[in-house]
């Protein structure tokens, strides 16, 4: 729902968060921010990108999966303000 939404909105440019992490920070769990990410319809405006595991195989919808999540991340690293 919203919160989770929101709580995935809340990661900055250039950071990520575990599902863990937003799991916590939205009183959910890491399934349901798992879910909320893969039927996510407005990727640009709700970054699931910079969601990650802590341990385990990273999954990502968008383009060419996890070589474009990896591609995001680095991207908004690189270019971010500091």
């Amino acid at each position: 729902g919203a919160a989770l939404r929101d709580g995935i909105i809340a990661v900055p440019y250039g950071s990520t968060a575990t599902y863990g992490e937003v799991a916590r920070r939205t009183d959910s769990g890491p399934r349901a921010v798992g879910q909320a990410c893969r039927m996510n319809p407005f990727p640009i405006i709700v970054p699931c990108h910079r969601i990650v595991s802590a341990s385990g195989p990273e999954h990502y919808s968008g383009a060419d999966g996890i070589k474009t999540k990896a591609w995001l991340n680095a991207h908004e690293l690189k270019h971010r303000s500091t």
